[in-house]
């Protein structure tokens, strides 16, 4: 009877086989990846289409009155022809929340600043930034409106007021956050405070300073929509909030519809753009933005 080794038992693998075996995995992981991106797209895509025809079906098969739920074909019409009114809305509530930004972009990422440097100031100023993100802007809103005269400086505060607390406390964060080695090396080599800030404390929250921002980027459009609510004015420089108000006085459904759509694509274009900056700024070296493994 014939012995069988070890060796004849198990079949060789040569180099060869190897690189066969990692281009197999390669090609599995870029396929994996490859559907990843079409789903990314495809998957809301689908879902906003079958919520459209079960909206669209609703409404035919209930007979539902346009003034009660208007189909989708009607708030597309209503969209094209009343395009000039809503456009000019939607530019007054991009421009109040645009501006609503940039402030909370200041005054947050620069009262983080200050309170890094001034243990004293932190102490004395925080609990107050927290008081008025606890607070209702609904609450805050009718006291600013008496005070401001001006109304659009009055929907710029409001919107201000809630946007920019994410911005201070994600900031404030990220410069609490720098790696405790990394600060004791620059003290070794005896780093002022602002070099210590500007190549140590600043870079390491810039991550958080991003995530901050695409919240403040909703909460600016919504502090400027709520804001117009309860201003309640209209006319020449009002918002898609008032014309969402007339609407309804008119039971203009349709548009009301309208209106609402824009506020939401509005939303979404304002978190995919800062989403962007973010990917713009941390992919290159950040993990939370890098390729996962798979």
């Amino acid at each position: 009877m014939a012995v069988i080794s070890p060796d004849e038992r198990t079949p060789h693998v040569g180099p060869s086989d190897d690189a066969k075996v990692v281009d197999l995995e390669e090609r599995a992981i870029a396929r994996r990846e490859r559907l990843d991106k079409i789903g990314a797209w495809m998957l809301p895509v689908v879902m906003i289409a079958l919520g459209i025809f079960a909206w669209d079906r609703i409404v035919a098969v209930n007979e539902i009155p346009h003034y009660i739920l208007p189909g989708p074909g009607r708030v597309w019409d209503t969209l094209i022809a009343d395009w000039r009114v809503l456009f000019d809305a939607l530019s007054i509530t991009m421009m109040i929340t645009a501006a609503a930004l940039l402030a909370a972009i200041i005054g947050g990422a620069g009262l983080a600043i200050l309170f890094k440097q001034s243990r004293l100031m932190e102490m004395s100023l925080y609990p107050y930034a927290v008081i008025l993100q606890v607070t209702p802007i609904v609450a805050i809103a009718p006291l600013i409106f008496i005070y401001v005269e001006e109304r659009l400086v009055g929907l710029l505060i409001c919107a201000w007021l809630v946007a920019f607390f994410p911005v201070l406390s994600n900031t404030t964060l990220g410069l609490n956050s720098a790696d405790h080695n990394l600060r004791d090396l620059f003290k070794i080599y005896g780093a002022s405070r602002w070099q210590r800030l500007l190549h140590l404390e600043l870079p390491s929250a810039l991550p958080y300073f991003l995530g901050g921002l695409r919240i403040a980027g909703g909460l600016a459009l919504i502090g400027a929509v709520v804001a117009e609510y309860v201003a309640g004015t209209g006319g020449i420089g009002s918002g898609l909030a008032f014309t969402i108000l007339e609407a309804g006085y008119r039971l203009n459904i349709p548009r009301m519809f309208a209106a609402l759509i824009l506020i939401a694509a509005t939303g979404v274009v304002i978190y995919a753009a800062l989403s962007f900056l973010s990917w713009l700024l941390l992919h290159k070296w950040h993990e939370s933005a890098l390729k996962r493994e798979r």
